[in-house]
């Protein structure tokens, strides 16, 4: 991910700090470029137009005021938020906010989102922005909230199920590990219903904790010293195992692909888990296997 280039899109509210932040962490670390971005519904196009607030209708005069007015607050908040030479030229778009982001990161190759803020993931479980963007991004998409600011590269998580689709997030993290030098835990859980069986016992542990370490090093063997493993076996499914050994542990870091079992595919499955989710303390990066390019 050599001179990455990192969309960040903005809202304004004061999360956008901590997107910015995190994508200046990225990019000092891959010699890259932040992009800030904003995407805006024109008033005529807004529930009861601009005669609601006492206005004729809008010109192109007015929206080229408009983004001028956007661009220099956007160029402003990033210089000042982070080292003004990572700052490239803001994007500006009319349109769909999710439908926006997702476009314009087609020239990006990853893109830093807070999960709250007015065009943010504020309704993350309610088929909100940040849902869409998450599901069709092309590109690996960073969540990011008060809790979770990307700051230190130590630790980083990244979760299989054995599936082809999570092999999708492996690369994307073993480049973070190697270039921040950090130690990278590769996590499986083993789940069970304890209403329908009983606990594995040692030697089903012993094959499964094996078939991790394998696969460890057949897609991971170049980190070396780095790479661990980890099996948890829970009652709990497998993402709220997870999130819940993550609380436990706190890793700097949460890479996942958004399918298969152990995929953020998961947080849209319901209160419980989506309350665990909410709570994790981690920066959360989502592979989409998809469509990732």
């Amino acid at each position: 991910m050599e001179n990455i280039k990192i969309l960040v899109p903005l809202d304004f509210s004061d999360l956008g700090s901590i997107a910015l932040h995190s994508a200046e962490k990225l990019a000092k670390l891959f010699n890259g470029s932040v992009t800030p971005f904003h995407s805006y519904l024109p008033l005529n196009e807004v529930d009861g137009g601009p005669y609601m607030f006492g206005m004729g209708t809008s010109t192109m005069e007015d929206f080229d005021e408009i983004e001028e007015a956007l661009h220099e607050r956007l160029s402003e908040l990033a210089k000042d938020e982070i080292d003004s030479s990572l700052v490239t030229e803001p994007l500006i778009s009319i349109g769909n906010p999710a439908q926006s982001i997702v476009e314009e990161s087609e020239d990006f190759d990853m893109i830093v989102m807070t999960t709250h803020g007015r065009t943010g993931f504020s309704r993350f479980f309610l088929g909100s922005v940040s849902e869409k963007v998450l599901r069709i991004a092309h590109v690996p998409v960073l969540i990011v909230n008060e809790e979770r600011e990307l700051t230190n590269l130590e630790r980083i998580m990244v979760t299989t199920d054995f599936s082809d689709h999570s092999k999708e997030a492996f690369p994307v993290a073993m480049d973070i590990a190697k270039k921040a030098n950090a130690k990278l835990e590769l996590v499986n859980v083993m789940a069970y219903d304890p209403q329908h069986e009983d606990e594995p016992d040692d030697s089903k542990k012993q094959l499964r904790e094996q078939r991790l370490k394998v696969l460890a090093k057949e897609e991971m063997h170049k980190l070396g010293d780095l790479l661990e493993t980890k099996l948890i076996t829970s009652e709990d499914t497998p993402h709220e195992a997870i999130l819940n050994y993550n609380l436990e542990n706190p890793h700097d870091l949460i890479v996942m692909s958004t399918v298969g079992r152990t995929g953020i595919d998961y947080l849209m499955m319901g209160s419980t888990t989506a309350n665990v989710a909410r709570h994790v303390k981690s920066p959360v990066l989502s592979v989409n296997p998809k469509t990732n390019k």
